[in-house]
């Protein structure tokens, strides 16, 4: 099994390939149980120190066509987006926040989608998308309201990754 994380080279990425290597198996879109061969690091910097073989970085940029192709291949059973610009950046540089958080993200997607066997699909948001104050539990049936770019482009990405799962994408 291969799995492409982006975001790879930072904490939550870096700490989730070591979980994945160290568990040493994961499901795939079809629910089957699998031992991981590689799990690719794709992110802007190339991750260092890794300690297993079956760790990849991969440096280059999650909006390029011509990287999401060669990150995520015929042979990738699981994807789990991790990257983003966030809060304070994407709502200072705003061209940058919609090209990493959304347009990366819709392509990340119609690659998974271009593929004979698309791979099961993780994606991160967060509570950005809901805005304003929040009960300490937030249910499944809270509306989004963002009140920032992040949290919209968080929003819209959920929406997409919702679409394109409705469609059997």
């Amino acid at each position: 099994m291969r799995v492409v994380i982006t975001g790879g080279a930072g904490f939550l990425g870096r700490r989730l390939a070591r979980a994945i290597v160290e568990r040493g198996h994961l499901r795939d879109a079809t629910g089957a149980q699998r031992e991981v061969s590689a799990v690719v690091l794709a992110d802007v910097v190339a991750a260092e120190g890794l300690d297993d073989p079956r760790l990849r970085p991969m440096a280059g940029d999650v909006a390029d066509p011509a990287f999401v192709a060669a990150a995520i291949g015929d042979d990738t059973d699981s994807l789990f987006h991790l990257a983003a610009v966030v809060s304070g950046e994407a709502e200072a540089n705003f061209d940058l926040g919609w090209r990493v958080n959304f347009d990366a993200t819709r392509l990340l997607l119609e690659r998974c989608r271009a593929l004979a066997r698309p791979p099961k699909v993780v994606f991160t948001s967060s509570v950005a998308v809901f805005g304003g104050a929040l009960p300490d539990v937030v249910p499944d049936t809270q509306a989004l309201a963002p009140q920032s770019s992040y949290g919209a482009q968080k929003a819209v990405g959920e929406l997409l990754v919702h679409d394109y799962t409705r469609k059997g994408f």
